[in-house]
């Protein structure tokens, strides 16, 4: 299923967390792997200072799995749907593990790219090394 993270960055953290997104280091030990590298690369974020993204998680629970790695930077504002659940094919049981090839996530993704700026250059030029 695909969900659209809405979050902000934990007071101090700016700078760690572009450290672990430089040195690849983000979600290091997730199942995930390099999704949340990936997520960063894709995020965007406006004028309320949020960060953006479109996450894809097979939990049973909403980033049950990646949620202790977000949170380690970022307080989780909101974790949505990005799409009606009776369209995914893995949600819907038609085809599992179909979320891995489907093309929701970069249609989601070129909407997001239409609203704010690119999230890592507002924390590399925010965040103090």
């Amino acid at each position: 299923m695909r969900y659209l993270v809405t979050a902000r960055v934990k007071a101090g953290r700016q700078a760690a967390l572009a450290d672990a997104i430089e040195r690849e280091t983000l979600g290091r030990g997730s199942i995930a792997g390099d999704e949340y590298l990936r997520d960063m690369k894709s995020a965007r974020t406006g004028g309320d200072g949020r960060a953006r993204w479109v996450e894809v998680c097979f939990c049973p629970t909403p980033l049950q799995e990646e949620r202790p790695y977000w949170e380690e930077y970022f307080e989780l504002d909101r974790v949505q749907d990005a799409h009606a659940r009776s369209k995914c094919r893995d949600e819907n049981g038609s085809e599992p593990w179909a979320c891995v090839d489907c093309d929701c996530s970069e249609r989601l993704e070129a909407r997001l790219r239409e609203r704010g700026a690119p999230f890592l250059d507002i924390l590399r030029a925010t965040s103090t090394r």
